[in-house]
Parts: C-alpha cells; sequence; structure tokens
C-alpha cells in the first residue's frame, strides 16, 4: 500500500550531533515533522522513520507487532550511531516508550531521552479483555487527533487494530520493566489533561527510572498530540535547549565517525 501523503519518513544530514524521533500508536511521522524541522533547521542530524503497519491503512498494522516497530527505530538508531558522535533519542506516546526502551538497552550510546506524554499501560478493562477480545472484534475506535488547539489534525488511523493494541500492551509491561535500566538524562512533557494517556503514566516513569539529571515540563495548553498543539513551540525549545546542554557541539560539522 502507499503510504499517506505527509506520513512519509523524514531525514536531515546536519552536523555530529544526531536526534531519533519515534512516533505513536497508529500515528506516523506527520506528528512530530514539525519538531523534525526544528531540530533540522538548527543543525542537527534527524532521523524520523515510519514505523511497520503505520501510515498506509489500519489493515496493514493488523499483522504487526511491537517486535517490528521496536526493530525499526533500533534500525535508525543504529544509523546514527555509526554517523554522529552523540545521539539524543526522542518520542510521543507510544513513541516514547520506544525510545525508553532504547535508552535502556543502548546505555551510554545514547546521551539523552526526551519524551512527550509518553505511554506505559493500557489503561482500563479493555486492557484485560484484549487477550480474547482481539479474536472476536477486529477493532476498536481510533485515539488520534486529541489536540486542543483549532483545526490541527493528527494524520492516523480511525481505526485500532486489537491484534495490535495486545501487542502494544506487552510492550508496556517488557517497557516498564525496564525503567530502573534507564540512566540517561531525561526530559519528560506531559499535559495535565490528556485524553489518551493519564498523567499517571508519566509519574510512573518519573518514579521508576534510574536517570539523576531528570526535569519535568508541564504543557498546560495541549491535550495528548502536544507536537501539534499550542504547546509546540515550546517542546521544539526545551529539546533543543536540553540537547545543547548535553551536547555543547550541537550543530556543528566536525568529525561524523563514532558512536
Amino acid at each position: 500500500m502507499p503510504v499517506l501523503p505527509g506520513a512519509e519518513p523524514y531525514r536531515h544530514e546536519g552536523g555530529e550531533v544526531g536526534v531519533l524521533l519515534c512516533h505513536g500508536f497508529t500515528g506516523s511521522p506527520q506528528s512530530l515533522r514539525p519538531w523534525a524541522g526544528y531540530l533540522a533547521e538548527r543543525g542537527l542530524t534527524v532521523s524520523l522513520p515510519l514505523l511497520p503497519g503505520h501510515g498506509t491503512r489500519w489493515q496493514d498494522m493488523r499483522v504487526t507487532g511491537w517486535q517490528d516497530w521496536y526493530a525499526e527505530v533500533d534500525r535508525a538508531l543504529r544509523e546514527l550511531l555509526e554517523r554522529c558522535t552523540r545521539v539524543f533519542v526522542v518520542g510521543l506516546s507510544m513513541g516514547g516508550a520506544l525510545a525508553l526502551r532504547l535508552a535502556a538497552k543502548h546505555g551510554r550510546e545514547i546521551s539523552g531521552v526526551v519524551v512527550v506524554n509518553p505511554g506505559i499501560k493500557v489503561h482500563g478493562a479493555a486492557a484485560y479483555a484484549l487477550p480474547v477480545l482481539r479474536h472476536l472484534v477486529p477493532t476498536t475506535r481510533g485515539l488520534t487527533s486529541d489536540i486542543a488547539k483549532e483545526g490541527a489534525r493528527e494524520l492516523g488511523y480511525d481505526r485500532v487494530p486489537l491484534h495490535a493494541a495486545h501487542s502494544l500492551r506487552n510492550f508496556f509491561r517488557l517497557v516498564d520493566t525496564a525503567l530502573p535500566q534507564v540512566t540517561q538524562p531525561l526530559l519528560l512533557l506531559h499535559s495535565p489533561e490528556d485524553h489518551v494517556v493519564p498523567p499517571a503514566d508519566s509519574a510512573r516513569i518519573l518514579s521508576r527510572v534510574s536517570s539523576v539529571d531528570v526535569r519535568e515540563v508541564l504543557l498546560e495548553q495541549s491535550y495528548h498530540v502536544a507536537t501539534l498543539d499550542h504547546d509546540a513551540e515550546r517542546i521544539f525549545e526545551e529539546s533543543h535547549a536540553f540537547i545543547g546542554r548535553l551536547a555543547p557541539t550541537v550543530g556543528k560539522k566536525g568529525s561524523t565517525t563514532g558512536g
């Protein structure tokens, strides 16, 4: 299936500091494209991959699972590590969970983590019903476009394949277990009013990671897809400042070897 217009992956060759951006469940690179562009304009090398099963039609996602999504961001990370001297991982929603797992697995290879409204648990009674329900009902209603800003829209599926949702639940459990292995500097930005991921997920992440350098930022004017919402510019600025503090060479050309 052809990729939906606007959902294409994005790559920019910049300086020796790289950033990997991970989009969310049933979403696409479109939700992070302005963020990626902001960082690219400031000289960073940027990678924003399209996760398998995303950006086309929900039927394609039904046959994928967390192993496929994680393998794609892991592949993109390894490419950046070959190209850049310092690499940061960032993510929105499930993309935040992907970024945290990368941090737990790759350790010192990753210089810092930025997550926006990260998900870490499938909540409600549906979570317990998923193992059986996914064999009886193919989909449920979509999760996209939880945005306060009038006229803003997230490009994603209007249906959630339950097989994929079950895999997401398993992935969240895996990431939750690995949170104490996250030691890198962490910037966590979240919306108090989020109709997809409750603030409890951010609180749990903050309580379980082993990071010493931690900054929490509240996005008071935005809902879940804050990267397309009223607080988008703040996310971009905070993340750039965070990266710049940890990698003073950000935006500068130089040696492109190392990892």
